[in-house]
């Protein structure tokens, strides 16, 4: 069976007592019974500051900033699998979550996680809750992963929608998992990550002078 490492990181402030939460620990069972090992993040737990835009990532390759980033993106690049979950906070993710996605322009830069598959959940207490996991799938797939779904629920008054909503997270880990294991491919998504990698190497030879970890990265590439 090949080994696959899939994280999960929930953007609700509420940890334990959070319903998206109570999604993404359902995703991760299903793929923890797929045979991979799993690691959920709770964003409000981490120590993540602000992205102020002094693009040092960029020429030096990391933040020059002393928080848990480092440490939370090296997990995220050394899985096989990336699962986001936000509640909707006024039609997007929580702060706690936007905050690390923010600092991520490197990434986005060098296509860090081409080659990793991600899915999203989210669930809202009225509606937009299909949009934040249809955004938070965007943000993976910007990055370079190839997204196999999404679970949203808007709750309301319907106590049971949880209820089913976690069943179809659960079956959505089993599916990441077999994603991985199978080396899927997803054409649509093939045609858009290779239009972004042609963005991004003309994007960072453009700026080749300022931008030397991302050119080097590039260029590194190139000759394998």
């Amino acid at each position: 069976m090949i080994e696959m490492k899939i994280v999960g990181i929930n953007g609700s402030p509420r940890g334990r007592e959070s319903r998206t939460g109570t999604l993404l620990d359902a995703v991760l069972r299903g793929a923890q019974e797929a045979g991979a090992s799993v690691e959920r993040i709770d964003a409000a737990a981490l120590d993540i500051r602000f992205c102020t835009g002094c693009t040092l990532c960029y020429d030096q390759g990391e933040c020059p900033k002393k928080d848990d980033y480092k440490e939370t993106l090296g997990k995220m690049i050394a899985a096989d699998g990336i699962v986001l979950g936000s509640p909707n906070y006024i039609n997007n993710v929580t702060a706690q979550l936007k905050v690390l996605l923010d600092r991520m322009a490197d990434v986005i830069h060098c296509q860090r996680f081409v080659g990793k598959y991600g899915c999203a959940v989210s669930t809202a207490g009225g509606s937009g809750a299909g949009d934040v996991a249809n955004y938070l799938n965007g943000v993976l797939r910007v990055l370079g992963a190839d997204t196999v779904g999404t679970v949203a629920v808007d709750i309301g008054a319907d106590a049971e929608a949880l209820f089913t909503a976690e069943a179809q997270a659960f079956r959505l880990g089993q599916d990441l998992a077999a994603a991985i294991a199978e080396g899927r491919a997803y054409p649509d998504q093939g045609t858009f990550h290779a239009e972004m990698a042609e963005r991004m190497k003309a994007l960072v030879t453009a700026n080749k002078e300022r931008w030397k970890h991302e050119y080097d990265y590039w260029s590194a590439l190139a000759q394998k």
